[in-house]
């Protein structure tokens, strides 16, 4: 989709990128400091700001859990949904002033539900005269200022990330986010608001927003050629003087990076994907970051700026808006300028307040109409089948994933030149709390064995490449020495990876040993009960976000691609149980891997 920059101008002059804002509240009076301070400090001119943020929603407007159809629950007590997070901006804005806040998020908000899947699927919001987006609806009640993209918001395409950025009535900043072809913003990079203070110049406020490097190997298929995705550190670099050559008093950056340094895809990007601190350490002229991306709580990261020596705050609120970070910046007025004295953050719990009727009934026949959705009986299971122990042992549940996967390619294959090869599959072990009762099999049930909206790729590999691939898969496994004691709890997610980036591979037989060091750990390795030729070439039935580089797997990312297709693998699966009727382990269900210790199983 051609990117419009004459479009993208008058569109960042109407929501306030680059532009001032007043406020339409009266202007809150300066207040003079306490007696207890000297006498010259006194006299001094002060201004109280809060800015509020949340990250990550993906989709959670309800305290709802889509999967279980009931109320959500975890162990730690949490409560999720915008409902509850509009109860607590209520609280601060009733405490603080509301035209004395901000109130932002750091991206990821229209995928991770079944709701938004609905939206962008089902009832798209792209259809002529199709619904409002209901995150678009949550968030425009609740009075978001500004809103940074996350990577999630291309899983469904450039037209329906720009359907919804047409029904917000805030601004989707990304000043990293760059046509392709130009390197010129595509997207609003910056939002300006000001504050007026009686008695004093208004507190000009600038927001610059933030997106993640990852999106141009994540959704490649959507943004190759159209989209291209720099660096937060220089971006910032670049915008951060800008904003205060036009006035910012304050500059937060709302940014859809993690703050550890890392990055998932390895070398394959110039740039880091988890680069929030980097931004804070190196950039000057910043007081404060929202963080996202990482799915962690920070309530307070404070980061010395190694040029200036100042202290940058960072925050992260939990995803899923379980949680709302609030920054507080005291501001002193000095010798004909505002300045910033102090910003402390902390995060506040959703679960200590009630949803907000006003967002429940707003969005209720849209809950409703999911609920009815994700309900619907497609088969019928002969046995339970659980992701409980999948992370560890070979599971039929998993099978099931590569099954369907194997099928969809061979029968898109048919007919080609590549019908002849052998096509193997992987899988990860998303959940560990999925499950498939025995009887009814509804939508809900395999959803939540596959919640992402990934979709199918058919790569074309060498023996060679993919016992790297199935060593490089091992590292998850903590080294065990044969005559240690096995505790399931601690044998996986070795280095910190998630059970996302551990990857089953069907149609080969092999064990994992992990009395051994990584990378010497596949053992066994056999195709059709022979050992595996290095040289032999399979198809390789991937997810996209793995086939794009996603975990920094080898070879895969630069693998002949042969087919693909936009259709979720979760879609998929549904169609597969459905054309079945019955859901039979006896029809996928096969041992293709063992953990092993010195050659003795495991289990």
């Amino acid at each position: 989709m051609p990117l419009n920059r004459r479009k993208f101008l008058k569109k960042s002059a109407a929501t306030g990128a680059g532009v001032a804002v007043a406020s339409a509240a009266g202007a809150p009076a300066a207040h003079a400091v306490p007696t207890g301070r000297p006498a010259h400090q006194q006299k001094q001119k002060r201004y109280a700001l809060t800015v509020m943020g949340t990250t990550d929603l993906h989709g959670h407007v309800f305290n709802w859990d889509y999967f279980k159809n009931a109320e959500y629950q975890d162990t730690a007590g949490n409560a999720q949904g915008l409902a509850r997070i509009s109860t607590l901006v209520n609280r601060v804005r009733a405490e603080k002033g509301r035209c004395n806040t901000l109130l932002l998020d750091a991206g990821d908000t229209i995928q991770g539900t079944p709701l938004t899947y609905y939206y962008a699927k089902v009832d798209p919001i792209t259809a002529k005269g199709g619904p409002v987006h209901p995150m678009a609806q949550a968030m425009n009640a609740i009075g978001y200022d500004a809103v940074a993209l996350g990577n999630h918001e291309f899983n469904y395409g450039i037209e329906t990330l720009r359907a919804f950025e047409r029904q917000c009535r805030f601004p989707l900043l990304g000043a990293n986010a760059v046509d392709a072809r130009t390197l010129k913003p595509a997207f609003p990079p910056y939002f300006m608001k000001s504050f007026p203070v009686k008695g004093a110049p208004p507190v000009k406020v600038a927001v610059l927003g933030l997106t993640n490097p990852g999106i141009a190997i994540w959704d490649k298929a959507y943004v190759q050629g159209k989209l291209a995705f720099p660096g937060l550190e220089e971006q910032a670099a670049k915008w951060v003087p800008k904003l205060r050559s036009m006035g910012a008093d304050v500059v937060v950056v709302s940014a859809h990076s993690g703050s550890s340094g890392t990055s998932s895809y390895g070398d394959q990007l110039p740039y880091v994907e988890n680069s929030a601190a980097l931004v804070a350490q190196q950039v000057p002229g910043i007081d404060a970051i929202l963080v996202g991306h990482a799915h962690v709580e920070i309530p307070e990261l404070k980061v010395t700026n190694a040029k200036t020596g100042k202290t940058v705050v960072l925050s992260e609120p939990l995803a899923f808006a379980e949680r709302l970070s609030v920054f507080d910046i005291e501001l002193v007025f000095a010798k004909g300028r505002w300045s910033v004295e102090s910003v402390a953050s902390k995060v506040l719990n959703s679960n200590t307040v009630a949803d907000d009727k006003k967002i429940t009934k707003l969005l209720s026949d849209e809950h409703a109409k999911v609920v009815a959705y994700v309900n619907q009986v497609v088969g019928t299971a002969t046995a339970t089948l659980t992701t409980v122990e999948a992370r560890y042992k070979d599971a039929p549940i998993i099978d099931l994933i590569t099954t369907v996967q194997e099928d969809v390619v061979r029968a898109a294959l048919a007919g080609t030149s590549y019908a002849s090869l052998p096509v193997i599959s992987q899988a990860s072990p998303f959940s560990r709390t999925s499950e498939i009762p025995a009887g009814n099999v509804t939508i809900r049930d395999l959803s939540s064995l596959y919640v992402y909206d990934n979709t199918l790729v058919a790569k074309v590999m060498t023996g060679a490449q993919i016992r790297a691939y199935l060593e490089y898969s091992a590292e998850y496994f903590a080294r065990t020495a044969a005559d240690a004691v096995v505790d399931v709890e601690k044998l996986t997610n070795a280095g910190g990876r998630p059970d996302y980036n551990y990857d089953y591979v069907s149609g080969l037989s092999y064990d994992i040993d992990i009395a051994q060091a990584p990378g010497s750990r596949i053992r066994n390795l056999t195709f059709e009960g022979v050992a595996l030729d290095d040289a032999r070439e399979f198809v390789f039935a991937v997810n996209n976000y793995r086939a794009n580089g996603g975990g920094a797997f080898p070879h895969v990312a630069s693998a002949l691609e042969v087919w693909s297709e936009s259709t979720e693998i979760r879609t998929r699966i549904a169609e597969w149980v459905t054309a079945k009727g019955v859901l039979d382990p006896a029809d996928f269900a096969s041992v293709d891997w063992r953990l092993t210790r010195d050659g003795v199983p495991v289990f």
